[in-house]
């Protein structure tokens, strides 16, 4: 069954596009890019959300040991493709339990990430990157600053620009972030299917908490 969109700051429905308005609208946040869908780690999700996708896919690579991958969610509609992408990744966190992960590449302005982050958003602010970056990530040869927000507890997050889009990495719980400074390189997973073969993926069960994160509104 199709999922209905949503708005990808709330989780409300929206209103389809008609004779009065070309845009995709919520209730509380006004035209949005429609939220897709929360989707299954596998091949054919993935092939998806890169068939549409007008912003990078990123994953890091190698990934954390025995991490893997664990759903996607996409924002767009069919005029715009897809302006903003969620990876999220699941494995042992380092001080006990299971770590969870989700890398979001979007185009601001859209607030999926500020949503999964729980953030009021619908992006990181004018002065996030006013201090010395916590992080710094490679992506064929360029090195991307990324700083770090207050996520409370549950939540470590970084925020930085890549490609002209905002880069988010978001873990839960917090004490997971330290697995940021073993993650030296990401990749677009637009370019891997242009360059030739890419490592065998792993997946793995769906995520709880990219799906919980994007439960639609009550």
């Amino acid at each position: 069954m199709k999922t209905a969109p949503t708005c990808p700051r709330c989780g409300r429905a929206v209103h389809e596009p008609d004779l009065w308005s070309s845009a995709w609208r919520c209730d509380a946040h006004g035209p949005v890019t429609p939220l897709r869908a929360v989707r299954d780690p596998s091949p054919t999700s993935l092939e998806v959300v890169l068939d549409e996708a007008k912003v990078p896919v990123w994953l890091p690579w190698p990934l954390p040991d025995n991490w893997v991958i664990t759903g996607f969610a996409d924002v767009g509609e069919e005029r715009t493709g897809t302006l903003a992408a969620a990876v999220a990744l699941s494995g042992p966190a380092p001080l006990g339990g299971l770590g969870e992960l989700v890398i979001v590449s979007e185009e601001p302005g859209i607030g999926l990430a500020a949503r999964i982050a729980r953030l009021d958003g619908p992006d990181p602010g004018n002065s996030f990157d006013r201090d010395p970056p916590a992080a710094k990530v490679r992506n064929d040869g360029h090195e991307i600053a990324l700083w770090s927000l207050d996520g409370g507890p549950e939540r470590a997050i970084y925020v930085g620009e890549a490609m002209a889009q905002w880069l988010w990495f978001i873990f839960s719980p917090a004490d997971s972030g330290v697995l940021m400074c073993e993650i030296d390189a990401i990749h677009d997973l637009r370019d891997a299917r242009d360059v030739g073969p890419f490592p065998t993926l792993p997946f793995g069960a769906p995520s709880p908490f990219l799906t919980e994160s994007l439960k639609p509104a009550g």
